[in-house]
């Protein structure tokens, strides 16, 4: 039999665990399915996450699964509230709607219209950070780098008075070279059926120019955004040599990034979005997009 003054601890540990999930809770409002483009009858979507706080800062979250699956539904970020914090998480097309540059065109015309809607949710541009992981990841990143790049941009939505620029990036082990993985991953980017394949439309090895277009790396210039790149040193879906490709074309650039190796870590999980990584990513946030008291 369990003691009575045991039970009333229990008891206490229960109702205060509750009672700060509801906290949680209470303290984000959230806006599903906003439609923010069409595109030939595809409908693209985002959800947003708003703290109570007036005015925050916001950070875009990109969804991974290959480009070809995968949904905004599920947002590893959404806590972010809890840190004042507004998240958005967006869709784009994948791979049976479309091929690259469709994808980057999704994205920015995302972030075009965050820009233009934010007086309307309450939420401030004035500094936007873009994350996420895999697929997303690679897109996050190709946000960054390729800033003003006329073939990456689109119209996609328009709002084409706002700027698709972004103020840091954090890249949940993406993919960044495709030429390179055609190398050393040639399973991922060369075979009919491989998510890079599907991507392109084709070989990565053969589409030389796509494919350097695709990749991150080859965009990196002297006035790119800061990067946080995150990735286990066990993953085999994407090799951690990607993330450290892209960190050594920033560091030649003499650009701002840190890189955070996860030990033991794969390709994914909650490891990457609580305890101590998620510690390190709310104050590379507090960093670069709370600095300012504008914000």
């Amino acid at each position: 039999m369990v003691p009575r003054a045991l039970l009333l601890i229990l008891g206490f540990v229960l109702l205060n665990v509750c009672a700060s999930k509801a906290t949680a809770q209470e303290r984000a409002r959230v806006i599903k399915d906003v439609e923010f483009a069409n595109v030939d009858g595809n409908s693209l979507k985002l959800d947003l996450y708003l703290p109570k706080e007036t005015n925050p800062p916001l950070v875009v979250w990109i969804h991974g699964g290959g480009w070809q699956k995968g949904s905004k539904d599920r947002c590893p970020l959404q806590s972010l509230t809890e840190n004042g914090y507004a998240v958005a998480s967006i869709s784009y097309r994948l791979t049976d709607k479309g091929k690259f540059p469709d994808q980057i065109h999704d994205c920015k015309g995302a972030i075009r219209w965050l820009r233009a809607h934010a007086d309307k949710y309450g939420y401030s541009t004035k500094k936007i950070a873009v994350a996420g992981a895999s697929a997303g990841g690679h897109l996050a990143a190709l946000v960054g780098t390729s800033g003003g790049v006329e073939a990456l941009e689109g119209t996609v939505g328009g709002n084409l008075d706002q700027s698709s620029r972004v103020d840091c990036v954090i890249d949940y082990f993406g993919p960044t070279d495709f030429l390179l993985r055609s190398r050393n991953q040639p399973n991922k980017v060369t075979e009919v059926d491989s998510p890079v394949y599907k991507l392109l439309g084709g070989r990565a090895d053969e589409l030389v120019e796509l494919a350097e277009q695709a990749s991150p790396v080859y965009h990196v210039t002297k006035d790119d955004p800061p990067l946080l790149a995150v990735h286990g040193d066990k993953d085999k879906t994407v090799f951690v040599g990607q993330t450290k490709r892209l960190i050594e074309a920033y560091d030649k650039d003499h650009l701002e990034c840190g890189i955070l190796i996860v030990p033991g870590a794969g390709h994914g999980g909650n490891v990457f979005f609580t305890g101590g990584v998620r510690k390190k990513v709310v104050k590379y946030l507090d960093q670069y997009l709370k600095d300012s008291p504008e914000n």
